[in-house]
């Protein structure tokens, strides 16, 4: 791997795993976002796999994300997490529009000390305020009671606002934007409605913003064409707020994971020493409270 990796620790804040054969509920295959049409992502990605491939990026440890809403696919990411010490932590699914369900959930999920946060596919959700549902919003405050986080992953453009309102009304719980909220870099009155509520979420102290995912329409993908939203990244967030993360295998659509992480880290070889430790690894063990000593540290 060229980059930076050989010099400073990296901590990947975003990646998957699914077995596409391995449970059916009521009839229904799990992963129904997935189908044909992502061609080589159409597989199983497991854990054997995803440990080689970090492990020849030089990446010392993983945060597991949901890909499905399920409690098979956490129950799943758990079962590998105590079998796999790069495991460093676990986000999971949870039925937020339902406290009670919620609330049992978390109490079982929790007897897990790499279980750190939740997320919902709010992008597959039909309801548009799902993050302003007084149900959702009452569950969440169970998470933060809990210590817990919640991801919100591609929150453009129908949920990018919910989450300001949701960090804004909820101050006790750490709000995780994955990917930048998925910024329509190539749409000018686009950019404009999502660089607004972008720096209104950052202006909120408990926001984190991950740098993943920015496989985008019609842009190449090389530091030169992503620096302008790396760039707005840290004037909202600043470095403390911000983390790194592959999004594998979903990011193999767009190059391997090797290139995907190297853009990322050249990107990141323009701050400081202090910077850029906070970027791929310190920011990560904060937001989730991994029990992983930073190897800045040590």
């Amino acid at each position: 791997m060229g980059g930076i990796g050989a010099c400073w620790p990296v901590i990947d804040s975003h990646l998957h795993l699914w077995t596409l054969d391995s449970f059916v509920t009521g009839g229904v295959r799990p992963y129904g976002w997935l189908g044909p049409q992502h061609g080589a992502l159409f597989r199983s990605f497991g854990e054997d796999e995803a440990n080689e491939t970090l492990d020849a990026a030089g990446v010392r440890g993983a945060v597991l994300v949901q890909a499905d809403d399920t409690v098979a696919d956490t129950e799943s990411m758990l079962a590998v997490a105590s079998r796999n010490p790069w495991v460093f932590g676990v986000v999971g699914w949870i039925r937020l529009d339902a406290p009670a369900e919620a609330d049992e959930q978390l109490h079982r999920f929790t007897a897990h000390p790499v279980f750190k946060g939740v997320r919902h596919l709010v992008h597959d959700d039909p309801r548009g305020d799902f993050l302003d549902l007084p149900a959702v919003r009452d569950s969440l405050a169970l998470v933060a009671q809990r210590g817990l986080t919640v991801d919100i992953p591609d929150a453009f453009p129908r949920h990018l606002g919910g989450a300001v309102r949701l960090a804004r009304g909820m101050p006790e719980l750490t709000v995780v934007l994955d990917h930048l909220g998925k910024p329509p870099l190539t749409d000018r009155l686009a950019m404009e409605a999502w660089s607004a509520d972008f720096r209104a979420l950052g202006r909120e102290p408990n926001s984190v913003a991950k740098l993943s995912g920015l496989h985008l329409p019609g842009v190449e993908y090389a530091p030169e064409a992503l620096r302008p939203l790396f760039e707005s990244a840290l004037e909202a967030f600043g470095p403390e707020r911000l983390m790194i993360g592959g999004d594998w295998p979903v990011s193999t659509l767009g190059a391997p994971y090797g290139r995907t992480l190297d853009v990322l880290l050249e990107l990141v070889s323009s701050l400081s020493p202090s910077e850029q430790d906070a970027v791929l690894e310190e920011t990560a063990i904060r937001t989730y409270g991994l029990a992983v000593t930073p190897l800045a540290e040590g």
